[in-house]
């Protein structure tokens, strides 16, 4: 009697486990820091979360709802900047809700980012106020004061992930750094250019919040330095990468599933009060000027690159980097080299040829910004001032040529007729 009694109290036990909840998510901590023009709200997932965000007025709050979660941890973060405080508390039968608590109506915008290979997840809130990132100024104010040509430079890899090892040992993120440092300060010594790196340091970052940097800093352009490897030893030259279009229409499906993503601004547009068809063409218009000017860039960069030593191929090759899939930044990736190739390896190492490196993406860079002069930057001001000169020169020309007709038409009316 008393084994089958043991044995039903197991049998309970049992039951009691299967029938308790098992959620898909843990929320492990939410914290929030406060950075030049917005608060940012981090939070840390056990799995890629499935959430909704909406906001509520009187008072204002921000509100995100997340499916088959649960709150396992972590205290709330402290008041900073519009962001009054957190709470947080269970939403339906097996959801969370968080709730956070502002001053004032923002505008958020969110990115979910992986975080290395063990299926943990990152949930990036962004909170500006109203009126940031506006993207419609008067012609007036562009020409009163040229803006700078924004260059974001990505150092490749970092951190835990060295990225390819030479024979010498030499790690790949080392490299790229030194490369991108060097070229950071050549672009901010060049009038009307400036450079925003997205690492200064041996830390690592994930792949997609590379590019959301370059999109935050409002960048005309996303560089991505890296240093080739292959498994022969031979393999050299330096190569030009540009997103594929299989990589622009797989983020094309990502941005318009994503909800808060569409409320985003891609390329000056917000994309949240769109139909779905609607939306698809506005982005993918975005989607093709990019694409065009990446290529542009990516030839003239590739065609510097050839003055100074052999290209892997004569030609810009495409991929699906996830760097690259900004919808509104022309991005491209530069492999400098084959840290592979012992000969390429030493090169590498060497501070003048890492400088001949970024000088020569730096000329690649410059020669389209004077061809395809960005609005409002000194490029386009340069641009309108040298173009009376040219057209004054286009006149002259035409005009001798006119005198030079009509002297040989004066000088037909003399001869005599044979």
């Amino acid at each position: 009697m008393r084994g089958v009694a043991a044995q039903f109290r197991h049998l309970f036990a049992c039951a009691i486990a299967l029938a308790a909840p098992a959620w898909a998510t843990d929320i492990r901590s939410i914290r929030a820091s406060q950075s030049a023009d917005h608060v940012r709200v981090t939070m840390e997932l056990s799995a890629r979360p499935d959430y909704r965000l909406f906001q509520i007025a009187n008072p204002d709050r921000l509100v995100i709802d997340v499916a088959d979660a649960r709150l396992a941890g972590g205290a709330s973060p402290a008041a900073v900047g519009v962001l009054k405080g957190v709470r947080s508390g269970r939403h339906g039968k097996d959801g969370a809700r968080i709730v956070l608590d502002l001053t004032a109506a923002v505008q958020p915008k969110t990115v979910v980012q992986a975080q290395g290979k063990f299926g943990a997840y990152r949930l990036v809130v962004d909170l500006y106020t109203q009126g940031h990132g506006e993207p419609v100024k008067s012609m007036a104010a562009l020409a009163a004061k040229p803006r700078d040509v924004i260059v974001a430079i990505d150092a490749g890899h970092g951190g835990v992930d060295p990225g390819a090892t030479g024979a010498g040992g030499t790690h790949e993120k080392d490299i790229t750094l030194a490369v991108a440092r060097d070229l950071a300060k050549l672009v901010d010594k060049q009038p009307g250019m400036h450079a925003v790196l997205t690492r200064d340091g041996d830390y690592f970052i994930p792949l997609q919040e590379r590019y959301q940097k370059a999109r935050e800093a409002k960048a005309d352009l996303f560089v991505s330095i890296h240093a080739d490897a292959y498994a022969s030893g031979d393999a050299r030259g330096s190569s030009v990468w540009v997103l594929s279009p299989r990589g622009a229409t797989n983020e094309a499906a990502r941005w318009l599933a994503d909800r808060e993503n569409r409320a985003d601004l891609v390329g000056g547009v917000k994309l949240e009060d769109k139909d779905n068809t609607l939306a698809a063409v506005l982005l993918d218009l975005s989607q093709g000027a990019t694409a065009q000017a990446s290529d542009a860039i990516a030839k003239r960069v590739l065609r510097a690159l050839s003055g100074i030593g052999p290209t892997h191929r004569g030609y810009v090759e495409k991929a699906n980097f996830v760097v690259l899939r900004s919808p509104d930044v022309p991005s491209i990736l530069v492999e400098t080299a084959f840290i592979t190739n012992p000969a390429e390896e030493k090169r590498l190492k060497n501070p003048a040829q890492r400088q001949k490196l970024a000088t020569a993406i730096l000329d690649g860079m410059r020669d389209y910004f004077e061809a395809t002069p960005p609005p409002g930057s000194l490029f386009a001001a340069n641009a309108r001032r040298d173009k009376p000169r040219s057209v004054a020169r286009r006149a002259v020309v035409k005009s001798d040529a006119d005198a030079a007709d009509l002297a040989d038409d004066t000088i037909a009316a003399r001869s005599p007729k044979s």
